[in-house]
């Protein structure tokens, strides 16, 4: 089947986006994988982690939606300049802020994860864990920043190169230090961590390498992002830091709503044990892994309808968001049936235990239910996000995350009683929901209209 001129632009910003997502999503499926092989206590020390350090990125994403925003439009409008003020600004702002988180982050460890519901038998190493992935918390966060750039300009294959590269270094680093393979140390769930800052140190220096000319791979639109220092580029500039962080920093709050949200939700089900918590932790990072179809194509959307609408094109950025939207169903659906037919093996692909597969592959069955709302909501928040209004999709995703899901978490499971099987029905209703308050707000069209 021939594919039009905006199909192929859709599909050739998402697909590098898939595969960059999946890679990074790879980071903590492979730390769940390599460590379930030491028992459900590890599978727990991971997953405990997961959200004090997710609270803390959140932090970044006004800085991230807004310069993916920003950029796009100055693509359309062709202004290198303004877009040489964004990627120093931004650059700098991520590597001063990064900096300052990582102190209670590593200081705190261990508080944190005993807030989380740690039992005896998981917080020295979850702790551990926590505590070695902040001191690397800087090159986490610079490459993430450095793809919020480019993915402003339609490159998500620079971003992938260093993704692909992270990720098998972290690979590799697990086998070597998780087992202590080839004289290496047996550091188990410490090795994880370990393994994950240098494949991030890895990706951070060739995220650098990337903006400053010497490793481009994206041709034309990674060349459009360059990072110039320069007395004008690098010192504050609070015009432009306003209209970052007005576009945002709704964005923003939705992330920390989003991550509040899910710290309560993960909270009530630590209370159902350590090994109802490992089920639960393998069939959350296969959604998350399940989420890359919707972000890729959430990408695509603003990157484009951000590009029309700079050109002065509301049709072509309805047009381009339109399409991201079909695209993007048709493959969550799909995956949905395979999770649905695959429950069982991709649940004893990071356990042994009989009960664990039983109960986890009950609650996949769910988690695949959902993937054509979650596509959709992601996919119309990104073209959203991408004409500048970020403020709505962070009103529906605190809705559904600070008040559908907890709220519907803690009676079908203490009061309905039924366990894990109840925490994941409420998070179905809550995508449930979410999706169509964002459908209502896609479809009056006033987007098309805002200033940025």
């Amino acid at each position: 089947m021939q594919l039009s001129p905006l199909q192929r632009s859709v599909l050739g910003i998402a697909a590098p986006a898939v595969a960059e997502l999946v890679l990074t999503s790879l980071t903590s499926l492979a730390d769940t994988i390599m460590v379930g092989r030491l028992g459900s206590y590890a599978i727990s020390a991971v997953g405990l982690t997961n959200q004090p350090r997710f609270i803390m990125l959140a932090a970044f994403v006004a800085l991230n939606v807004g310069t993916t925003a920003l950029v796009a439009r100055f693509k359309g409008q062709g202004n290198r300049e303004e877009a040489a003020v964004v990627t120093a600004q931004s650059i700098l702002l991520a590597f001063l802020a990064s900096a300052l988180f990582m102190v209670p982050g590593v200081l705190l460890a261990r508080p944190m994860v005993l807030f989380m519901g740690a039992g005896p038998d998981t917080a020295q190493a979850a702790a551990d864990y926590f505590r070695i992935l902040m001191l690397g918390f800087v090159p986490t966060v610079l490459p993430i920043a450095i793809s919020a750039l480019l993915r402003g300009v339609g490159d998500t294959k620079t971003s992938l190169v260093y993704n692909l590269t992270a990720n098998g270094v972290n690979i590799v680093f697990n086998y070597l230090l998780i087992y202590g393979k080839f004289g290496f140390p047996a550091l188990g769930v410490r090795g994880a961590a370990i393994a994950t800052v240098i494949g991030n140190c890895c990706a951070c220096a060739m995220a650098f390498s990337a903006i400053l000319g010497k490793g481009r791979i994206g041709g034309g639109a990674s060349d459009f992002v360059r990072l110039r220092l320069s007395r004008a580029t690098a010192r504050p500039n609070f015009p432009m830091l306003r209209r970052i962080f007005r576009i945002g920093l709704p964005s923003a709050g939705e992330q920390l709503a989003l991550r509040a949200g899910l710290l309560i939700y993960t909270l009530t089900i630590t209370a159902l044990g350590t090994e109802v918590f490992a089920a639960h932790q393998i069939v959350l990072t296969i959604l998350n892994l399940s989420f890359v179809n919707g972000q890729a194509f959430g990408i695509a959307a603003t990157s484009l309808t951000g590009q029309a609408l700079g050109r002065g094109d509301p049709a072509g950025a309805k047009a381009a968001s339109a399409a991201c939207q079909r695209a993007g169903a048709l493959i969550s659906t799909s995956m949905g049936i395979g999770m649905f037919i695959f429950r069982r093996p991709l649940i004893a692909l990071f356990t042994g235990e009989p009960a664990i597969i039983a109960l986890g592959s009950s609650v996949v069955i769910l988690a695949a239910a959902i993937q054509p709302f979650q596509s959709s909501f992601q996919i119309y928040a990104g073209a959203l996000r991408g004409a500048g209004d970020a403020l709505y999709p962070a009103i529906s995703m605190a809705v559904g995350i600070l008040g559908i899901r907890p709220l519907l978490a803690y009676s079908f499971i203490h009061v309905v009683g039924l366990g894990l099987f109840g925490a994941w029905l409420a998070l179905a209703c809550d995508q449930a929901v979410r999706f169509f308050l964002i459908l209502v707000r896609y479809r009056k069209g006033r987007w098309v209209a805002i200033k940025v």
